[in-house]
């Protein structure tokens, strides 16, 4: 099952980060139950940001049982032309490397491509967007980080609105089907000026998996970026999706 293209459809991905490390499927399972189909695994070295968190057994393990969400493995790590094959191997359908952690972008994206896998690359609050903009036809997913990497509920930097409009404007003009991602306090607060200033996959961690019903917090969340996307971008999307689609026929 390959990972999915934008379609027009925001999603909101759950990052397990801010789920329950000792019962990580069963914290799944409710927003599964609720059509939630993405789910973002952040990988972490101790030396790219100063904490350690899930390593490629987690992403096995959750790809093992049927129902698996699509795992985007997000490496927030100093090598990640180490790490990146063997978190594809374990089943990751994305996998997310930074730009200030990989000094030949281009020959990693193609070393992940060729082995199946769809890429993304994230840039940190403080890395303008220039580096990123030249990626766009050779990735699948630009994710701007909102917050700086390390650490979960953290609060939202609004002055990245916009790197994201920025990037999203380029993406359209490209007529690329690549995801606009945003990391890094999303919240209902900050959920609909995302999404209006070009996110199309939103993760989101504390604001989902803290709720007292995470299920109806991830479909709160959903509405309100869908609404928002589509008042600002949703017009301007379609004849994108129309060249994507006469390029991929």
């Amino acid at each position: 099952m390959k990972a999915p293209r934008p379609d027009g459809k925001v999603r909101i991905v759950p990052s397990l980060l801010a789920a329950d490390f000792a019962a990580v499927r069963q914290s799944w399972a409710p927003l599964a139950a609720a059509g939630a189909d993405w789910a973002s695994v952040d990988v972490m070295d101790g030396h790219f940001v100063p904490n350690l968190s899930f390593g490629p057994d987690l992403v096995s393990a959750l790809k093992a049982k049927p129902g698996a969400p699509f795992i985007d493995s997000h490496l927030m790590v100093t090598d990640p032309a180490a790490y990146a094959p063997v978190f594809a191997a374990a089943g990751s359908d994305w996998v997310t490397f930074h730009l200030e952690a990989c000094p030949r972008p281009k020959a990693l994206i193609k070393k992940l491509k060729d082995s199946g896998v769809a890429v993304g690359v994230a840039i940190k609050p403080k890395t303008p967007a220039a580096g990123l903009l030249k990626l766009l036809p050779d990735i699948d997913l630009a994710l701007v980080m909102t917050v700086e990497p390390g650490f979960g509920g953290q609060s939202f930097i609004p002055e990245m609105l916009p790197k994201l409009r920025e990037l999203r404007e380029a993406i359209d003009r490209l007529g690329r089907r690549c995801w606009l991602q945003v990391d890094g306090g999303v919240n209902d607060k900050w959920v609909a000026p995302a999404a209006a200033a070009g996110g199309d996959s939103l993760v989101a961690g504390s604001a989902v998996f803290k709720a007292a019903d995470p299920a109806a917090a991830w479909k709160r969340l959903t509405a309100a970026a869908q609404e928002a996307f589509d008042k600002e971008w949703g017009a301007a999307l379609t004849p994108t999706l129309s060249r994507s689609r006469e390029r991929a026929g």
